[in-house]
C-alpha cells in the first residue's frame, strides 16, 4: 500500500526503509535535522548495507510530527519526554503513530479515538469530577438569552472589517456568546428524589457547554471535546453545534464544520448566525449557489444585524458579474455598518 507524504507517493510496507538522505528530501530539511529529530524521538539506529541510518514509513511520520511540535514552540526537552512517555503508556503492540500528537498552546497533547492526554505528565484532559465541573460552570458569568425575534446575539470573535474583507475574502464566521438554558440551581436539585439527585450529579449538557466556552481561548482541543460531550447529552443544543462548527471551520475541517452548522440550522432555524456561518463555510467550499441562499436566510432572519451577510453576498454577486445586485447588498452593508458604528 502507498500513501502520499509531503507530496510524494511512499510505500507503507514495514519492510521498506528510507535512508537519512531520502528522509531529508521527503521532509524538505537537512540530514543533520533528521538525525536530531530521530534522537528526540528515541529512534533506534538501523544501518543499511551502505552504513546509512534508515527509517520506516511510520518513523518518517514520527519525524514529521517531531518537527511540527518544535515548529509550534514546544521545547526540545519536552518533545523528547513526550515520545519517551508515550512508549511507556501505549500497549506494546501499538506504534507511536497510532495516536495523534498535537501542539495545544505550550503543551503537547496525545489524542486517540477514546481520550486525550498530556504524555509527559500522563494527565487525561477533561477528567473532571462532577463537583469540579459544576463549580467551574456555575462560576461563569450569566449570559441572558434574547428573544428569537430580537436582534442578533453579540459575538465573541471580532469580525473582519469591510476593508480587510475586500482583500482577504469573506468575513469570518462568528461565535455566539449567549448560552443555552441556565445550569440547574441548588434549590431545584434539592426538590428532586434521591435517585434523581444521584443522576443529576453527572455534568449536564449545559455545564459542558459553559465549560467549552471557557476553554476556547486556552485550549481549543479540550473545548471541542467539551462541545461533543454537550451534544452527546443533548443533540438538539444548537449553540453547541454552532460553536463546534466554528472551531472545526477555523481548523480547516470543513466537512465536520458543515455538518455541525447544518445541525445548528436544523435545531434553531431562526438563528441568523447559524445561517451566516453556514453561508461562509459553503462559500469556502466553492458551493456558491448554496452560499447565496444561506446568506439570504441570514438577512431575512435579522435584517438590521446582517451587515456582514450583505457585504459578503455583495462580493459574491460582484464576482459573478451581477453588478446591480452586488451594489444593492454593498450599499445595504454600508448603511448598516454606519448605523452600528465602529466595532470595538
Amino acid at each position: 500500500e502507498s500513501i502520499t507524504l509531503a507530496g510524494e507517493l511512499l510505500s507503507t510496507d514495514a519492510t521498506k526503509h528510507y535512508s537519512t538522505r531520502e528522509a531529508a528530501r521527503i521532509l524538505a530539511t537537512t540530514e543533520t535535522r533528521v538525525r536530531s529529530w530521530a534522537r528526540l524521538g528515541g529512534l533506534e539506529s538501523k544501518q543499511g548495507a551502505d552504513e546509512r541510518t534508515e527509517f520506516t514509513f511510520q518513523e518518517l511520520l514520527l519525524l514529521r510530527t517531531t518537527r511540527g511540535l518544535l515548529d509550534a514552540g514546544i521545547p526540545a526537552h519536552r518533545v523528547r519526554r513526550v515520545w519517551s512517555s508515550l512508549r511507556r503508556q501505549l500497549a506494546a503492540d501499538l506504534p507511536l503513530t497510532s495516536v495523534r500528537i498535537l501542539a495545544d498552546g505550550a503543551r503537547a497533547v496525545a489524542w486517540d479515538e477514546n481520550a486525550s492526554w498530556q504524555p509527559d505528565s500522563g494527565q487525561f484532559l477533561l477528567d473532571f469530577d462532577a463537583e469540579e465541573l459544576a463549580g467551574r460552570a456555575e462560576a461563569l458569568p450569566a449570559l441572558a438569552m434574547v428573544d428569537a425575534a430580537g436582534p442578533l446575539r453579540d459575538v465573541a470573535a471580532a469580525r473582519a472589517t469591510p476593508s480587510a474583507a475586500a482583500y482577504g475574502g469573506s468575513v469570518a464566521p462568528t461565535a455566539p456568546t449567549a448560552s443555552p438554558a441556565s445550569v440547574p440551581t441548588a434549590a431545584s436539585e434539592a426538590e428532586s428524589s434521591a435517585p434523581e439527585a444521584a443522576e443529576s450529579s453527572a455534568p449536564t449538557a449545559e455545564q459542558w457547554f459553559h465549560l467549552a466556552c471557557e476553554l476556547e481561548e486556552t485550549s481549543p482541543l479540550e473545548a471541542r471535546q467539551a462541545y461533543l460531550q454537550a451534544i452527546a447529552l443533548d443533540p438538539s443544543l444548537a449553540d453547541a453545534h454552532l460553536n463546534l462548527g466554528r472551531l472545526e471551520h477555523e481548523a480547516g475541517e470543513l466537512g465536520k464544520a458543515e455538518m455541525h452548522y447544518r445541525r445548528a440550522v436544523q435545531c434553531d432555524p431562526d438563528d441568523a448566525i447559524a445561517h451566516y456561518n453556514l453561508a461562509v463555510l459553503l462559500e469556502d467550499r466553492g458551493h456558491e449557489d448554496e452560499a447565496i441562499q444561506a446568506y439570504a436566510q441570514a438577512i431575512a432572519r435579522d435584517p438590521e444585524g446582517a451587515a456582514d451577510a450583505h457585504y459578503n453576498l455583495g462580493l459574491l454577486m460582484e464576482s459573478r458579474g451581477r453588478r446591480d445586485e452586488a451594489m444593492r447588498h454593498l450599499m445595504a452593508a454600508r448603511r448598516l455598518y454606519e448605523v452600528a458604528g465602529p466595532k470595538k
